[in-house]
């Protein structure tokens, strides 16, 4: 098995890839809420948290009294 000449270090590593990323963030429509948000990311609609269309985080619900 081939072996580099010399490891690269984590820093310089890094230093190549941060120009590696998208210009403007990607954004989706969600099929249940219609809400517009960013891939891979969970969002609010209503009180109510969803991540891939699906409730995660409950909303507490006002008590009329």
């Amino acid at each position: 098995m081939a072996h580099p000449k010399s490891r690269i270090s984590k820093q310089r590593k890094r230093k190549r890839r941060t120009h590696l990323r998208a210009a403007v963030p990607q954004l989706s429509t969600c099929k249940t809420t219609g809400e517009t948000h960013r891939y891979h990311r969970a969002y609010w609609v209503d009180g109510d948290m969803y991540y891939k269309g699906s409730v995660v985080i409950k909303g507490e619900e006002e008590l009329d009294t």
